[in-house]
């Protein structure tokens, strides 16, 4: 059995000032440097045989820390975040107020919405599900990490369970929040903690956009 810690990253300006990230490589801010500590020592027990990121900063600065510098991180770009193009680093009230049709899309069916230089959510789950099966493959058993973003999260969740469309908005993940997912070749996922945040004692709850 392999089991495998699916980890949002820390807090970052971006979520904080409530801005869409995508691809803008904010860092963790403050707050998300707590965060990121906090969810070390709440694991600080467990060994992974391997800690995966994004490579965007707060991914990867978060997975650093959990690491404690007794392992590397390895990059994994099948689970860098989603690009969201122009929208990226924008406040979302501001593009609530540009484009209201392609707002009432990502606030209700997202997995509808495009836009030019927009990767569409179906290929963010296309190529985070394919890089997780590579993984499972070279591991096998054990544990292991995997540190990325919420646009990822969703739709990789949803492929391992069969999800169909609209399944965005039915996931809910905040900020170092972990969830645990077992997986057995004869039995597939078997998911165990969905989104836990007892850890964290401050966190933006992102849950309407």
């Amino acid at each position: 059995m392999l089991e495998i810690y699916f980890i949002r990253h820390g807090e970052s300006a971006g979520n904080r000032e409530n801005r869409f990230r995508g691809r803008h490589d904010f860092p963790l801010n403050q707050n998300g440097l707590r965060q990121a500590e906090a969810l070390s020592e709440v694991l600080r027990e467990l060994h992974f045989q391997a800690i995966y990121s994004s490579p965007l900063s707060r991914a990867y600065q978060t997975a650093e820390i959990l690491a404690r510098g007794k392992q590397p991180v390895r990059v994994e770009e099948g689970f860098n975040n989603i690009s969201l193009g122009p929208w990226e680093n924008v406040p979302k009230d501001e593009v609530r107020k540009k484009y209201p049709d392609l707002w009432k899309l990502w606030t209700t069916e997202p997995e509808k919405l495009s836009f030019p230089g927009m990767e569409t959510l179906q290929q963010v789950q296309q190529r985070s599900f394919a890089a997780l099966q590579k993984i499972i493959r070279n591991h096998g058993e054990g544990r292991i990490a995997i540190v990325t973003h919420r646009a990822v999260i969703k739709p990789l969740f949803a492929a391992m369970l069969n999800i169909p469309q609209p399944y965005f908005w039915k996931i809910h993940m905040d900020t170092a929040a972990y969830s645990i997912v077992e997986f057995r070749a004869e039995r597939g996922f078997t998911f165990t903690l969905i989104n836990e945040t007892h850890h964290l004692e401050d966190y933006v709850r992102e849950d309407t956009a």
